[in-house]
């Protein structure tokens, strides 16, 4: 079971495959691991205490910048989890960055999450990926149907209260929807990040 992968000097934590949306462009449609590394599709979510001793168990922590929750799943589908594991990772390593990437939909998954939390993480990555509601539900295509996008850009504004926000977009869009969503996160007053 693959909870953690690496990319140049990142180390990705994949703790769930579990996802509220459908995203026409997910590698996970395309692909079963990244680059390299073998399959991150779970046979099971693995436990907090899985988590921890498999990143203990590490050995190449001279080589790592930065820990992302990212996987082959939206980590807030175990948000308190992801807490735990950011002040256990924040613990041990202390020198390394922690960044959160989320499609910003933990409110309509766990509305008693309190986003406060999230200052524990050094940056929020959130994927935007379309200027409007009708066009987020049509490529990220919510459980939650159209309310999603609202929600996201809701989760946006406040969680840059307490941490650094990127909202991010998949580089296919058309130019102008690529401004569009520019504008959006400027006037949201957060960074903005073609992947």
């Amino acid at each position: 079971m693959n909870i953690f992968y690496r990319l140049t000097n990142r180390l990705f934590v994949n703790i769930t495959n579990a996802c509220p949306c459908d995203c026409i462009f997910c590698i996970r449609n395309l692909t079963d691991g990244m680059n390299e590394n073998e399959s991150l599709w779970l046979e099971r979510e693995p436990t907090l205490d899985e988590i921890k001793a498999a990143f203990n168990a590490r050995l190449d922590f001279c080589e790592i910048e930065e820990i992302v929750f990212c996987g082959f799943g939206e980590p807030m589908q175990r948000a308190e989890d992801v807490i735990a594991l950011t002040r256990h990772f924040k613990a041990t390593q202390p020198n390394k960055k922690i960044r959160l990437n989320t499609n910003g939909l933990v409110r309509l998954i766990n509305p008693a999450f309190d986003i406060s939390q999230l200052a524990e993480m050094d940056s929020v990555s959130i994927s935007l990926n379309a200027d409007t509601a009708e066009e987020y539900d049509r490529v990220t295509r919510p459980c939650f149907g159209k309310a999603a996008y609202t929600e996201m850009l809701n989760f946006a504004a406040e969680v840059k209260n307490y941490t650094n926000v990127t909202l991010s977009i998949v580089d296919v869009l058309t130019p102008q929807r690529t401004e569009n969503c520019r504008k959006i996160a400027k006037e949201l007053g957060v960074m903005f990040r073609l992947r």
